[in-house]
């Protein structure tokens, strides 16, 4: 009897602890996709938000250069005269420097009919001239008086490209769309290392579906779901894709677009290496007209679920055989845990008195610190008095010594002593200066800087120009430093650039001279005055708008609009005039520091 009872209870350990076994693994199986899935979603959706961002940001830099360049009245000009050829080149080659300043892909200007009139291609095989767009929706939007926006592939170029587009306007009439090409190609190649880094893929598609952009090759111009033959040919008469013929990936199970999704979904899909399962995280960007997929791999989360299954099981078994073997010694275990009982009690008396101790000790290793720093100072303080002492005692011999030969009526000793008066006090200068490095901490790039170190670097810049140009320089500075507190490699791009537009404005003068005068107010003002030519009264209000110039050779006409921007972030500000006997007068214009702030 006693046999058969313990073969049934043996029998019955054995049916629970397999029956446990299974549902251990299967809690793990289950608890381990779960947590998977759910800590992958706020990951994904962290993602799908950078690559969104990622996308505004690139596409944001383009948004606005076609508005801008609308207003050049050139453009208005080249339509009017498209049969010109001289003035169309002109224009051929402001859009070649314009896509070089900015990294567009390409930039062209469309008549009213629709045809290229002039790009910045116009040298390469593909040349946009003289092809027609009038069937791009970013065209119809554009003639109707809107930003247009458009993503295609291009019919000329073939390659894959985000478009926007303005209206030229002359007296409420529209003239013809200005239209700037954004590569995808760069774009995507940023994204697909973005993607990379974040171990998932990633795919955009627009509303028919077709993926537009993806850091997988073989999804690319590939669809989301099967096309009949009328969905190809609205697609193929779009010419949205060029001369294409979309093909179809295959997902398991179908895709389901967004008003017939409930959860995120898991698609099989075949990539470069076979087929691999992807959660797919996705939102609209609506004003792109794309649809942003971040598709998370699912085989991580399998490749790690048997070593995870194996620790569970062994845990599982562990701790059952840990419970049998407390059953049995159960006795003893009451005996542990009093000997733990009293092994705590002790243990606790211990750490109160490692506690004490450890207080002590941090008491006294506070005080140590505090004693060498005050060590420290004091030694400090020895210095500088050494250093002061010395350099005060001289100053008092030379002035006593210069009292002496004032007296005597020896001007010229005098003036010596008194330099080196001024070289022992810059010193003493130095010292207080080193002290207060010591105390205070630095708060960026913007300082109190003497504006007369700032010409004087600026013009080491220029003097090479200066003297191959045979310009006469007058160069009026105060003796005393003038400071202000402002960015002083900021100001001496300002003058850098002032003093360069005045040595190219005096090209053809027979009289070369460059005047700049520094001076001391209310506000410090610096003026720099050339015997050119001047500035027409006409362009006096507009010298300082971008895309405006007076000089005869290429160049966007930024130079002053970014002086001023630079003179008004340091609160101060910029005129032009013209001087009374001739020439042009600009006026800078800064914020005069106190006196106490130049100690």
């Amino acid at each position: 009897m006693q046999t058969q009872s313990s073969t049934r209870k043996r029998l019955l350990i054995s049916i629970l602890l397999i029956s446990g076994l299974f549902i251990t693994l299967r809690l793990t199986y289950w608890y381990h996709l779960e947590q998977g899935f759910s800590r992958a979603l706020p990951l994904a959706s962290r993602q799908l938000e950078e690559v969104i961002n990622f996308i505004d940001g690139a596409l944001i830099r383009y948004e606005s250069i076609p508005h801008v360049l609308s207003t050049n009245p050139l453009l208005a000009k080249a339509l009017r005269h498209s049969d010109d050829h001289t003035e169309i080149q002109h224009i051929n080659r402001y859009f070649e420097e314009i896509q070089h300043v900015t990294e567009a892909s390409d930039i062209y200007l469309l008549n009213k009919n629709g045809d290229a009139v002039a790009a910045s291609n116009w040298q390469k095989p593909y040349s946009f001239i003289g092809q027609n767009y009038a069937f791009r929706p970013y065209y119809t939007e554009a003639v109707a008086g809107r930003l247009g926006s458009y993503y295609a592939v291009g019919t000329s170029s073939d390659t894959r490209g985000f478009y926007f587009s303005y209206p030229i306007q002359e007296k409420a009439e529209i003239l013809g769309v200005i239209v700037v090409k954004v590569d995808i190609a760069d774009i995507e190649a940023q994204l697909t290392g973005l993607a990379k880094s974040g171990q998932y893929e990633l795919a955009i598609s627009g509303d028919d579906q077709v993926i537009f952009v993806a850091s997988i090759e073989s999804w690319r111009l590939k669809s989301l779901v099967p096309l009949d033959d009328n969905s190809q040919q609205i697609i193929y008469k779009s010419r949205r894709y060029a001369n294409r013929i979309i093909s179809a990936l295959t997902l398991k199970p179908p895709y389901a677009p967004f008003e017939h999704s409930e959860k995120t979904p898991i698609y099989q899909i075949p990539n470069d290496s076979g087929k691999a399962q992807y959660i797919d995280t996705r939102s609209e960007m609506t004003k792109a007209g794309w649809n942003v997929h971040v598709m998370t791999p699912v085989k991580p989360l399998y490749t790690s679920l048997p070593p995870l299954l194996m620790l569970s099981a062994c845990l599982y078994l562990l701790a059952a055989l840990g419970l049998l073997f407390s059953l049995e010694r159960r006795k003893n275990m009451r005996r542990m845990q009093q000997a733990q009982q009293l092994l705590e009690q002790r243990v606790q008396e211990r750490t109160r008195e490692l506690q004490d101790a450890n207080d002590k000790l941090q008491e006294t290793r506070d005080e140590l610190v505090q004693a060498a720093k005050l060590t420290v100072i004091g030694s400090l303080s020895a210095s500088i008095n050494h250093e002061i002492n010395q350099p005060l005692a001289a100053l008092r011999s030379y002035a006593q010594n210069t009292q002496t030969l004032l007296t005597r009526n020896m001007q010229e000793k005098a003036q010596e002593n008194l330099a080196t008066i001024i070289s022992l006090a810059d010193r003493l200068a130095e010292i207080v200066a080193q002290f207060k490095s010591f105390t205070r901490k630095t708060k960026g790039q913007d300082k109190l800087t003497d504006l007369r170190v700032a010409v004087e670097d600026a013009l080491t810049i220029v003097t090479p120009e200066i003297e191959k140009q045979q310009v006469q320089l007058q160069l009026q500075l105060p003796d005393a430093p003038l400071r202000f507190f402002g960015d002083k490699v900021r100001l001496q791009q300002v003058l850098v650039n002032l003093i360069s537009n005045a040595i190219t404005a005096m090209q053809h003068s027979p009289t070369r001279q460059l005047t700049i005068t520094i001076s001391a107010g209310e506000q410090l003002c610096i003026q720099i005055r050339d015997s050119g030519p001047g500035v027409n009264e006409s362009q006096m209000e507009k010298i300082f708008e971008p895309y405006f110039t007076t000089s005869q050779r290429q160049g966007l006409g930024l130079g002053l609009s970014i002086s001023r921007r630079i003179v008004e972030s340091m609160n101060g500000s910029i005129t032009v005039a013209n001087a009374i006997d001739g020439g042009a007068e600009f006026k800078i214009l800064l914020p005069l520091c106190p006196a106490e702030e130049n100690v």
